[in-house]
């Protein structure tokens, strides 16, 4: 039965990226974003179409997806903000990511859960991804308009950057007390 699947690793069908690493788990990047938190309730999001126009609107991207995965992040009974996770297209790979919102939509921190791409890598530097940090959907959230590209990087940094810019637009929309 183990043998089963040497006819497809010989003809390369089955394909595992090379150079994935995972950097945290959901809970472990929880716990990094909002060390002040005693809890986390998962409160997915699920975009209206009126949302999704507003989404798209002010992130000036596709919204892309209706359901979004996001934990609120509470100390005691009072909200500290959200984690929203989502993945993107590096190059060829997924890049996996979290962003932590204020509970007014402004982005508070970003860690990058899993990469996968043989290039790139630099979007986990501290300096780059601390750029972030303060902004909203329509305020600096983009290459070279608040974020610095990274050479080497390109692909990557921007779908990150988009990405984060989409999640700040949700907050604004779907999310924002």
């Amino acid at each position: 039965m183990r043998y089963l699947y040497l006819p497809l690793l010989a003809a390369g069908v089955v394909h595992a990226p090379a150079f994935a690493t995972q950097y945290l788990n959901v809970e472990q990047a929880q716990r990094v974003m909002f060390q002040d938190a005693t809890a986390f309730r998962e409160q997915n999001v699920s975009l209206t179409l009126a949302q999704m126009r507003q989404v798209e609107k002010l992130a000036g991207l596709p919204a892309r997806s209706v359901n979004w995965r996001v934990f609120g992040a509470y100390k005691g009974e009072a909200l500290l903000g959200y984690v929203v996770l989502d993945d993107v297209i590096g190059k060829f790979e997924l890049i996996s990511y979290a962003v932590a919102l204020s509970p007014d939509a402004t982005v508070r921190q970003i860690e990058i859960l899993a990469y996968r791409e043989s290039h790139g890598g630099e979007i986990r530097n501290p300096a780059w991804r601390r750029q972030f940090v303060g902004k909203q959907a329509q305020t600096g959230l983009a290459l070279s308009d608040g974020i610095a590209n990274i050479s080497g990087a390109t692909l990557s940094a921007s779908h990150v950057t988009d990405g984060v810019r989409r999640i700040a637009a949700i907050g604004q929309v779907a999310l924002k007390k």
